[in-house]
């Protein structure tokens, strides 16, 4: 049976000067169940991102106006999920529910998410969409902070470089299911739905075996300083933060923001429509993730053994790099799958480390919830800000180097720039 203590959640913090309780060990369940949870969301919102809101978009204004209708959509969803990613981490250090400070959130936010995706699959106009997408934001970014600090609540330090890893399989297998999905169904309310019908599955699953630390005092009221405090922290006091958000920041524009560009790449440059397209996405998916599950779990584990976080999440980001290089020269489908798993071993480097990093680097332990939701933000702003940069880079292409390869080519210099970051954290090896 689990235990319960209480433990002193800090003295001044955002959350107040309160009370929590947290059990003495989660169980040999919680690992794993953080995993599917963070599979289910993935799913629900990579294969959205990458996949079927292109396509939607596509549908609804046509090939030549796709590219800047996607970039105004993920411009404006990025920038609701900035604000809601360290507000909801903010609220869930706060909550004083019978049922646990994260466990509302985790279950509330996959619920308002799928129903959001489903206004998306119905949705007759880019405006529609537009609603859609920034409701999509709200809950599953507030539901993301929630389920990330019970990370920090629940494992020790020296045991979530694993934790980590099994977090870090999440996106290739949501790829990877969520292009079959693609690939299985023509109704868009079926792509959209089934990914958020299993979110909601695997979000349940966990919040039932999540031993979700309670608050047994109720903060103190929340301040228009303590609101604006919930968005920033003071890279001077807490250098090694600010290095670990910049670097992440870096690696993620060029692994996420610029891998949502793919549909149009495939498209474009080599001509591929309808069941060659998502086949092709489907293979390069594939490849990625069995490549990025393999590295993951053992990376995950050996820098546990190893306790050296920056070497994996540099040496994935360089291998990022590598991959993205392939990508900008890549002719042929064949050329595109291996370039996605190269990708893929990367980014289960970079996973294995990049939150047990994140979380032993944190600038106040009390307040888990509101900083990872500030460390979240470099899920986000790179959605932001990779459609707004990337139709100007793209138009710069010359006939002997296309756009395209000009994109993935400046995202292998970012990547670059953030395994070189990530060494100015001297907190921890």
């Amino acid at each position: 049976m689990v235990g319960e203590k209480p433990v002193r959640l800090g003295t001044e913090t955002l959350a107040g000067r309160v009370t929590a309780r947290s059990v003495r060990d989660p169980g040999k369940l919680f690992a794993p169940g953080l995993g599917l949870y963070n599979f289910g969301w993935n799913m629900a919102i990579l294969t959205a991102v990458i996949i079927t809101l292109p396509l939607k978009i596509q549908a609804l204004v046509g090939s030549q106006h796709a590219t800047g209708a996607f970039g105004l959509v993920a411009m404006i969803g990025a920038i609701v999920a900035m604000i809601c990613s360290p507000l909801g981490g903010l609220l869930s250090d706060r909550t004083t529910s019978r049922f646990g400070m994260r466990r509302p959130w985790i279950i509330g936010g996959a619920i308002g998410g799928a129903l959001s995706l489903q206004l998306i699959a119905v949705a007759d106009s880019l405006w529609l969409v537009i609603v859609g997408w920034i409701f999509t934001e709200v809950f599953f970014n507030t539901a993301f902070s929630a389920a990330s600090a019970t990370l920090a609540d629940q494992v020790p330090p020296e045991r979530r470089g694993l934790a980590s890893g099994l977090v870090g399989i999440g996106p290739p297998l949501a790829l990877v299911a969520g292009s079959v999905v693609v690939n299985t169904f023509d109704s868009y309310a079926w792509r959209f739905g089934v990914p958020g019908l299993l979110l909601i599955i695997c979000a349940t699953a966990f919040v039932v075996i999540l031993p979700d630390r309670t608050l047994d005092q109720r903060p103190a009221r929340l301040g228009l300083k303590e609101f604006a405090l919930a968005f920033v922290f003071n890279p001077r006091r807490h250098p090694d933060f600010g290095w670990l958000w910049i670097s992440r920041f870096a690696v993620m524009f060029s692994y996420t923001g610029l891998l949502t560009y793919l549909v149009y790449l495939l498209s474009n440059r080599l001509g591929l429509t309808g069941g060659a397209l998502t086949e092709t996405i489907l293979l390069a998916n594939l490849g990625s993730s069995t490549a990025l599950i393999a590295s993951s779990l053992l990376l995950g584990a050996l820098s546990d053994r190893f306790h050296r976080r920056r070497l994996f999440v540099a040496a994935g980001s360089l291998i990022i790099a590598v991959a993205l290089v392939m990508l900008a020269f890549a002719s042929t489908p064949a050329m595109i799958i291996t370039a996605g798993a190269v990708l893929g071993f990367g980014g289960g480097g970079f996973y294995a480390a990049d939150l047990a990093l994140a979380t032993e680097v944190l600038p106040n332990q009390s307040d888990t919830g509101k900083d990872l939701g500030v460390w979240a933000i470099t899920n986000t702003l790179p959605q932001a800000l990779a459609p707004a940069i990337a139709p100007g880079i793209i138009a710069l292409g010359t006939p002997t180097l296309s756009g395209y390869s000009l994109l993935y080519l400046v995202g292998a210099a970012v990547a670059v720039f953030g395994a070189v970051f990530v060494y100015r954290i001297t907190g921890v090896r």
